[in-house]
């Protein structure tokens, strides 16, 4: 990948432009958090070739609602599995409302979220 590939990357939800000292920074939350909720399988995030951690967009956001969850006094597990569950039902009623709009019933279940499967129920890759 070249650099002009990554710049028109840039406003892509789903790419890998945030290492974690700056995801930590942009949440106002330590490092340790980020492992935490990666150890928990709520996020995660790539690795550069060097081996680091990568954050995208949407696994920030992800991890934002988690530490507002912890704020709110929740322990980390149950924050972590309350995202997990917010996260499946609005997948869910995402492809509802498709299939409501196509006039079919669905007919299979969502089998990942975008959390933290490499592709969306749609098949949509999370990192590119």
């Amino acid at each position: 990948m070249t650099a002009d590939d990554s710049y028109g990357r840039l406003d892509d939800d789903d790419y890998p432009a945030y290492t974690m000292g700056r995801a930590a920074e942009m949440l106002g939350t330590t490092q340790g958090f980020l492992r935490a909720i990666g150890e928990a399988r709520l996020i995660t995030p790539l690795r550069s070739p060097g081996g680091h951690r990568r954050y995208s967009r949407y696994q920030l956001r992800i991890a934002a609602r988690a530490r507002e969850l912890v704020d709110q006094g929740n322990p980390i597990e149950a924050a972590c599995r309350i995202v997990i569950l917010e996260d499946q039902l609005e997948e869910a009623q995402r492809i509802n409302a498709a299939h409501a709009r196509s006039g079919q019933a669905p007919d299979t279940p969502p089998t990942r979220s975008r959390r933290t499967a490499p592709t969306t129920a749609s098949g949509r890759q999370t990192a590119r």
